[in-house]
């Protein structure tokens, strides 16, 4: 598994306050107006907009402050970080709902997403920075406590470990649910049009102030790993869908002539030789789209494609690296109706 890097861009983030009028059940118009509140959360930032009579930014507000307080590992009190520390904690729902989740999709990629992976990040350092100095000792004795298996939660909502030096970062899939948390939040308030968009990571319902799904550039590839160049490959189109973005080809690492982006293989502990160098994935909620995102970077194009086959609702746009050191483009059957006419 990787760190998230983003090259989707959210069309038209400088939002002018439009105004619409809807009909209550009396026949009277109500005037809303779209808002937008922006920020930053997990050590990146977010943009929420969405329409309503009132702000809703307070409430916004602590919606992220308890889902900081559950799955931030960058706070010190917080239930993730105390679950690293093995100190006794009951993890709350939203822990819970991420963790059977990330179990869920571990299972179903073969273990190719695993949220215990960190120790081996860490250890080949940021873009693989410390490549020249990890030995297979080191890899060998890290892997003794990374593992999807290696840890569970009991009947009681506990988290039970095999060994106590296993950790866990949920960053791969956890900006994903932030998402839908906030989203859930909205949609209690009774906000029909939305769009919220968390380093990257988006869930979208109705329509923005055009009164037109919401639109998401998805960059070209282009070799320029200084990211000043910026051209759109495709539109999406969202709709009612959630959207993630995992890898980037604009930051690769080049071994015996070939690209790739960096991503751990979980299971050997070594960097991946998959030529998925950028994994779009659209689905109904954001945490799905999010995990698998991660997954297919170090699952490969063919493997990729058969497991998004058995997930309802999923749809995937890749960008790979060719034999001749262009890029190309795959897509699942039905990707088509999210490009932008």
């Amino acid at each position: 598994m990787m760190m998230k890097q983003n090259f989707l861009q959210i069309i038209s983030l400088t939002f002018s306050l439009a105004l619409f009028a809807s009909c209550n059940t009396d026949g009277q118009k109500k005037t809303y107006s779209y808002h937008h509140e922006q920020g930053e959360i997990f050590a990146t930032g977010y943009h929420i907009k969405y329409a309503h009579g009132r702000t809703l930014k307070e409430e916004i507000a602590a919606e992220l402050d308890r889902f900081n307080l559950s799955l931030n590992p960058f706070m010190e009190n917080s239930i993730i970080t105390r679950v690293n520390r093995n100190e006794p904690v009951k993890p709350d729902s939203l822990f819970v709902n991420v963790f059977r989740k990330s179990m869920e999709i571990s299972e179903k990629s073969g273990g190719k997403f695993d949220i215990t992976v960190s120790p081996l990040i860490n250890a080949w350092g940021f873009g693989f920075q410390n490549m020249d100095s990890v030995t297979p000792e080191i890899i060998d004795s890290l892997r003794k406590f990374v593992g999807y298996e290696k840890i569970s939660l009991d009947q009681h909502g506990q988290i039970i470990k095999s060994d106590p030096r296993v950790t866990i970062n949920t960053s791969a899939i956890a900006k994903g649910y932030a998402c839908d948390v906030v989203a859930d939040l909205l949609e209690r308030h009774g906000v029909e049009n939305y769009m919220v968009e968390i380093g990257g990571e988006i869930t979208a319902r109705g329509v923005n102030e055009k009164g037109e799904c919401w639109r998401i550039g998805i960059d070209k590839p282009i070799d320029d790993q200084l990211g000043m160049q910026h051209e759109l490959q495709t539109v999406i189109s969202l709709c009612n869908k959630a959207m993630a973005t995992s890898g980037n080809y604009r930051n690769f690492y080049v071994k015996d002539g070939k690209k790739y982006a960096h991503t751990i293989d979980p299971q050997t502990g070594y960097p991946s030789e998959q030529n998925i160098l950028g994994a779009t994935v659209i689905a109904d909620d954001c945490m799905t789209a999010d995990a698998f995102a991660t997954a297919f970077m170090a699952m490969g194009i063919e493997r990729s494609k058969e497991v998004a086959k058995e997930i309802p609702g999923l749809y995937y746009y890749f960008i790979y690296a060719k034999p001749d050191s262009t890029f190309g483009i795959a897509y699942s059957d039905g990707f088509e109706q999210f490009f932008a006419r």
